[in-house]
């Protein structure tokens, strides 16, 4: 739809890989919360930030959209880096034991896919 759909559909795509960004994003921190949370015992107390940070980046981009500091452009990049860089939190909880043996063959794929992706949008709009 962004690249080769009417004009018109420019800002809807643009909306729609924004949203779809920050909610994978958020819902990341939220399986970073519950990963620790089930293992409260063991869990390093960084990880309780780390679960918290995506839904404020999230939180910022919307904010910077919505009183217009920034157009989408650099808010998708900001989004896209924060996606590829939950690989290294989701690397680290794999190596502290807290995820199930099939964690990282799902993240790798679907962070890379998406962070890469939404900083395609970001560069083609």
């Amino acid at each position: 739809m962004l690249a080769a759909g009417p004009a018109g559909w420019h800002l809807a795509a643009l909306a729609v890989g924004y949203a779809y960004a920050t909610l994978i994003l958020s819902f990341l921190g939220g399986m970073w919360w519950g990963l620790a949370a089930r293992s409260s015992d063991q869990a390093p107390a960084w990880i309780w930030l780390a679960a918290v940070a995506p839904s404020l980046v999230a939180l910022a981009t919307a904010l910077a959209l919505a009183v217009g500091v920034s157009p989408p452009g650099p808010m998708l990049v900001v989004l896209g880096v924060s996606l590829l860089g939950s690989l290294l939190v989701d690397r680290r909880l794999a190596a502290d034991g807290l995820t199930p043996s099939w964690w990282m063959r799902l993240r790798w794929p679907l962070s890379l896919g998406l962070g890469l992706f939404t900083i395609v949008i970001a560069a083609i709009s």
